[in-house]
């Protein structure tokens, strides 16, 4: 969801960081496609080839469906894949960070950490090489940290985090009906205390599937490791959150939408999640 938010949104959003995610509209908009060609793709499941994905990004741009392509020269991005990863596979991280290469993007990949499927923190959750809930690992790194570091030239962490964390209402990011879209009624968002008070960069947290609220309680808000970043960088972080649905939408397991539950247009800035997302940062770039 954050490649896909970036890719639509890359003249605002100016670079992205991905544990374990996929290249652009990977899934095609297709469930299957996501589950296997996405995420363990095969001789008879390949990913679909950088070619294609990187000329059907350029016919949207040129559909303004998303923004243009060529912002993302340039863009930062930062990529994890974990060797102990057997949920998504390193090949498609690799496609990932060819196909920010192949629009001149700067991409960097972080591949030789003992991590399952999750996010890696320098102290919180798991073990390193675990997959399973809260699908947050002690690897004894900071992943967080390293990527705020590249993304926006982070000073040093803070001791602690001594901002506040608020929730708010989805609702009204959503058209007034969040579970609609497989959204929680209520969103999260961290404010340092510089913050309340002056003019701060924006950082969205998405969570990964079983990752939302409803699944983890605040341990994702509370654990991922930006809060802390945050406070001495000078950034809010937002952390919008999902929920399972099963009828009409099928989401199981409170994923994001990167493969069509939510409609065709779900990969472009007319998607219903990525409207609602957009619409949460100009609330607080408002502020």
């Amino acid at each position: 969801m954050a490649v896909q938010f970036q890719v639509a949104h890359s003249r605002t959003v100016h670079g992205v960081a991905a544990l374990a995610g996929g290249p652009y509209h990977c899934a095609q908009g297709s469930v299957l496609a996501a589950y296997y060609n996405c995420m363990t793709p095969g001789f008879f499941t390949p990913l679909p080839p950088v070619s294609l994905l990187k000329a059907q990004t350029e016919a949207l741009a040129q559909a303004h469906a998303i923004d243009a392509t060529s912002n993302l020269a340039g863009a930062l991005v930062w990529l994890f894949s974990g060797t102990n990863d057997r949920t998504v596979d390193p090949s498609v991280v690799r496609a990932l960070r060819d196909y920010y290469a192949a629009f001149k993007a700067t991409p960097v990949l972080v591949a030789d950490k003992p991590a399952g499927h999750a996010m890696v923190t320098e102290d919180k959750g798991n073990a390193c090489a675990a997959t399973k809930a809260p699908f947050i690992n002690n690897c004894k790194y900071d992943a967080a940290g390293k990527l705020l570091i590249y993304l926006t030239g982070a000073v040093q962490p803070a001791a602690a985090a001594a901002g506040r964390i608020i929730r708010f209402d989805q609702n009204e990011f959503a058209g007034g009906d969040a579970a609609a879209l497989s959204m929680a009624a209520e969103g999260y968002a961290y404010v340092p205390a510089a913050c309340e008070s002056a003019a701060c960069g924006i950082h969205v947290a998405f969570h990964g599937c079983r990752q939302d609220a409803a699944e983890i309680g605040e341990r994702f808000v509370q654990e991922a490791g930006y809060n802390r970043w945050a406070e001495a960088s000078r950034l809010v972080v937002l952390y919008p959150q999902t929920i399972a649905r099963y009828y009409p939408l099928f989401n199981p397991r409170a994923c994001w939408d990167w493969w069509g539950y939510t409609g065709a247009l779900y990969h472009t800035k007319d998607g219903p999640q990525i409207r609602a997302v957009k619409a949460m940062i100009d609330r607080l770039a408002a502020k």
